[in-house]
Order: structure tokens, then sequence, then C-alpha cells
């Protein structure tokens, strides 16, 4: 398995035993329940509640925080937190993935989406679904790229649009807030893009059209577009 450095605040969820709060200098990472076969790591991706590593034969694990809206209406103190073991995604041929602060994102290799959140499927935030289905032109249904934000996902399909889902309470979905204040399935955001840039506590969104201009929108409070 290719070596695999941890550092940062080690809390919640507690990825690393034995190992202080904060840990400020790389420490070697050791999988738990370690699975034989899954020896080579593609990507990594890790919001504040939960981490997704994902390996070179398409399949993925996750260190998920189950209470984490329990801990959301808690007091610090009167949290507990807890080890935890990794559960293996049952999805296949996975090309890509993503975690947001309060959602998480796959990409197949066959250009499905399944993605799951508070904001993306209310009626079960732990089950993921296929949100790319959910577009209404079906000619774009195939996605080439996807991004999380703090609360909303970005799809980037093979023929250059993209689509918003979830939270747009700052208008990171490219639209008035009042008019919508949230989509619980994708919309069309812009078209004729080649990238999108986003990030996990990121409510706002970059996206760079074929003619290399760059667009932005959604929260602006420090400058950040």
């Amino acid at each position: 398995m290719n070596d695999c450095l941890f550092f940062g605040l080690n809390n919640k969820p507690i990825l690393i035993k034995n190992e202080p709060e904060e840990i400020t200098k790389p420490i070697q990472f050791k999988f738990k329940n370690e699975n034989k076969n899954e020896k080579q790591i593609k990507q990594i991706s890790s919001g504040r509640y939960s981490t997704i590593f994902l390996f070179k034969n398409g399949k993925a694990i996750e260190y998920l925080k189950d209470d984490l809206y329990d801990y959301l209406f808690k007091e610090e103190d009167e949290y507990e937190s807890e080890d935890l073991n990794p559960s293996e995604i049952q999805i296949e041929n996975i090309q890509k993935v993503t975690v947001g602060a309060l959602n998480e994102a796959i990409l197949t290799k066959e250009g499905n989406v399944f993605a799951k959140g508070n904001y993306i499927n209310p009626k079960n935030r732990k089950e993921f679904i296929n949100i790319s289905s959910l577009i209404e032109d079906t000619n774009d249904r195939i996605i080439e790229d996807i991004v999380s934000g703090a609360y909303s996902i970005y799809l980037l399909t093979s023929n250059q649009n993209v689509y918003g889902i979830g939270s747009n309470e700052y208008g990171q979905l490219g639209f008035d807030s009042v008019t919508l204040y949230k989509a619980e399935k994708p919309i069309l955001m812009m078209k004729n893009v080649s990238k999108i840039f986003s990030g996990i506590a990121s409510i706002h969104v970059f996206l760079l059209n074929s003619n290399q201009k760059l667009f932005g929108c959604g929260d602006n409070y420090y400058g950040q577009l």
C-alpha cells in the first residue's frame, strides 16, 4: 500500500489512535480492518466529519461520523467522540470522490454521480442516490467532473454544462436565494464550462469557460469572489 501521511486536527472523526488532538508533523496513517486487495491509493477527500479513500481498483472506503447531526445540536462538552471503523462504499468502478462539509459525492467511470447529505437526500442523509439521473436533459447525464462545496455539489457534464444541487442560501448555485433557497435536483448553472473549482468549506464556486474566462458566484462576505 502507498504510504499515507496524516496531519491536522485529530478529533472528529478520530482517524489516528493514541495521538494528540492537534498533529503538527505528518505521521503515517494505518488503516483499520485493512483489505489486502486494496494496495494502491488513488485519491483521498476529507471534510470536517468524513473522509473517503479511493483505491486504484475503483473501490472506496469511508470514515464517517454517523452521529454527525446529533453533534451539531449539542454543546461541545456534551459530545463524546468515538473511534471509527471504515465502511466499504457499495459502488463499483469509482473514478473520483469529493467530500464537502455536509455532503459526499462519487463519480463512476461510466459518468454517473452518486451523492448523499442533508441537502441532497433529506429523507435519508446516509443513503447514496444517483443525482446525475435526476438531470432533466437526458443528453447531459454523462458527468466528467464533480466538486463539493460546503453544502452543494457541482457536476460538469460531457457537454461542458455545469449543474448544481444542494443549498443555495448564499447564491452558490447561481440563483437568487430568495427565489431558490435549495435545489433537491440538479439545476443548470452555466454552459460552455471547461473547469469547476470549489472547496469543502466553500459556499461559493468558480467556473472557467471554454474561452478561459473565470466566473464566480456565491458568498463574497470576505471578498473571495
